[in-house]
């Protein structure tokens, strides 16, 4: 499995941290959060990232370059000509994704102890061509999978807007939030028509009305967004305490 890794964002909602670095090396515990991913997808045998680039991007590459790809192979997918959001972000990192691996996606401001295997092995049984991890939590915005697991729709549930991939389907689905981790397999990179910047959601959405696009319920019982200073620093006294 090769993997690709979100690291290209401006890290706005972290400004006091982003000021002078990019979100990616803003540290957790001692490291940046972008060796918590690498040496996260590494555990489990992933030895081909590719890695997004865009805010303070040559200070990232150089700090690949430092810890001399951490032993494994690392891409750069260089986004410093426009930030081109996930959707955008991982059509131009095709060229290095392409072959017969399934593809990890996963955000640089996540940290989790999920079972990555368990992942892989639920997708591949399910013959999808993206799947979804998701977590049962409190937000705004929701996708909505139907009893099969099936992406049917997405609903931001403050104000009521919605896209239906399925409408059958969506008026029983129920609503799951998304975790920044996913896996695709490499044949949707032929199947993205959309250009310049987009979201992958809307990708996934578009693509959800002919195609298998699961959902992985995880009840792992560690997972944090570390997009705003506060939930940093709840995770800096949560692994302080490990």
């Amino acid at each position: 499995m090769k993997a690709l890794l979100f690291a290209a964002g401006m890290g706005t909602r972290l400004k006091s941290y982003t000021q002078d670095k990019p979100k990616a090396l803003v540290t957790l515990a001692g490291k940046p959060l972008i060796q918590h991913a690498i040496e996260y997808l590494i555990s489990f045998g992933i030895t081909d990232i590719t890695i997004n680039v865009f805010h303070f991007a040559e200070q990232v590459i150089s700090f690949i370059n430092e810890h001399d790809s951490f032993g494994i192979t690392i891409h750069v997918s260089d986004e410093r000509n426009q930030l081109l959001d996930t959707g955008g972000g991982l059509k131009k990192a095709g060229t290095f994704l392409k072959g017969n691996e399934p593809i990890l996606i996963y955000n640089v401001d996540v940290i989790s102890n999920l079972d990555l295997n368990a992942v892989l092995k639920y997708h591949q049984e399910q013959k999808a061509l993206a799947t979804l991890v998701v977590r049962s939590r409190k937000t705004s915005r929701y996708l909505m999978f139907d009893r099969n697991l099936q992406l049917a729709g997405w609903k931001n549930f403050s104000n009521g807007d919605t896209i239906i991939s399925r409408a059958k389907e969506f008026q029983e689905a129920e609503p799951f939030a998304f975790s920044g981790i996913h896996i695709v397999q490499p044949e949707i990179l032929d199947l993205i028509t959309e250009e310049g910047k987009f979201p992958i959601m809307d990708l996934y959405l578009r693509l959800a009305k002919e195609h298998q696009i699961k959902a992985f319920i995880d009840q792992s019982d560690l997972w944090m967004d570390l997009g705003k200073p506060e939930q940093l620093l709840a995770a800096e006294e949560l692994l302080s305490k490990k």
